[in-house]
């Protein structure tokens, strides 16, 4: 036996999620609620169920190992009749953390958000600096709650969180998240303006 000999690490595959990756629903729902306990804050409550539906329906992005281990996944939600969509349920195995991986699942669930829903405004509220920074990147600014989506369903998935009192007594329009949006026509106005004044000049 050589026993100088090294396994190579498996690699990490980040794609589009589909209904036969269901398998790993229960783990992801497990450590996303894990996880909001470890921060002291609260969740929307996921069924593996409602995990498999996203990956069923291409709304999902999942990464694992070339080993077949599960490693991390987000969703898409769509709201107000696809007027806005949100990335939701960004989680990555404890295991995997501190590699990138998040940022590289955030860049493919943006992209999967765009190709989908290419008309649609992304939203994100979070209390996260990561997150925040990642949004930033992707081209995300703060706003105002008011700017986001006003559908009832989205803020009733909030219910869970400790800070959901603050949140209620604001009547929604205040927390301790920041919100965050991506519009693309004001991208596209921002853009057109940016080579218009480099013409001129």
């Amino acid at each position: 036996m050589d026993t100088d000999s090294k396994t190579e690490p498996d690699s990490i595959i980040v794609r589009v999620a589909d209904i036969y990756d269901g398998q790993y629903a229960q783990e992801i729902v497990d450590e996303m609620e894990s996880s909001a306990r470890k921060r002291g804050t609260g969740i929307s409550k996921r069924s593996p169920a409602s995990i498999v539906d996203k990956m069923k329906d291409g709304k999902a992005v999942i990464a694992l190992t070339s080993g077949g281990q599960w490693v991390g996944f987000s969703y898409v939600e769509v709201w107000a009749n696809g007027e806005f969509v949100s990335n939701s349920g960004l989680i990555v195995n404890p295991a995997y953390r501190e590699m990138g991986v998040a940022r590289t699942i955030k860049e493919k669930i943006f992209e999967l958000s765009r190709e989908k829903y290419p008309n649609a405004k992304l939203f994100s509220i979070t209390t996260s600096a990561a997150i925040m920074k990642m949004n930033t990147r992707l081209g995300f600014e703060p706003v105002t709650f008011d700017q986001i989506v006003h559908d009832e369903a989205f803020w009733k998935g909030c219910q869970s969180c400790v800070n959901y009192d603050i949140l209620r007594q604001k009547q929604h329009k205040v927390c301790l998240c920041t919100a965050m949006l991506f519009s693309p026509v004001q991208k596209k106005v921002n853009l057109e303006s940016n080579l218009s004044y480099a013409r001129s000049r």
